[in-house]
């Protein structure tokens, strides 16, 4: 009877760089889809319904930890996930192994970090400098508004 008070919207997370073409074209993708009917040129004519936040800072620690369990494959060193080529960051040899390492060297070179990073916060998925990522939570957003896949 109270099942519609336990329903919460998705929450989503973009940590975004707005000079990386990456970060712009998911922030674009995410705020089109809440605006506009989603998919584009679908049938049903609606948007999808979630919450957007955007962080214009890099994740903390904390924040990298969960991220990195939420992805489809977990890597054994967190720099392979996070870390960009770009060339102010470390070589391989100097790079962090760790997410607190990580989180430190984001803070002081955000050049270093792969941008975006979009989380999905309550169905536990996230995507880092991706944007099919980005474009396959929102698929699922919208089979799940759908119906074509239910509640866990």
């Amino acid at each position: 009877m109270f099942n519609s008070f336990k329903r919460r919207l998705p929450e989503i997370s973009i940590f975004h760089k707005p000079s990386s073409t990456q970060s712009q074209k998911a922030l674009d993708l995410l705020k089109a889809s809440l605006s506009a009917p989603y998919p584009p040129g679908g049938s049903s004519g609606k948007p999808l319904d979630f919450q957007l936040e955007v962080v214009t800072s890099p994740p903390t620690s904390d924040q990298l930890r969960v991220i990195l369990s939420y992805l489809p494959s977990p890597a054994a060193n967190p720099s392979l996930v996070f870390l960009s080529a770009h060339p102010s960051t470390p070589s391989a040899a100097e790079q962090p192994t760790t997410v607190k390492g990580i989180a430190e060297l984001a803070e002081k070179n955000p050049n270093a970090i792969k941008w975006p990073i979009v989380v999905d916060w309550q169905d536990g998925k996230a995507s880092v400098g991706n944007v099919d990522g980005v474009k396959g939570m929102l698929e699922h957003l919208r089979k799940k508004r759908d119906g074509e896949i239910t509640e866990e």
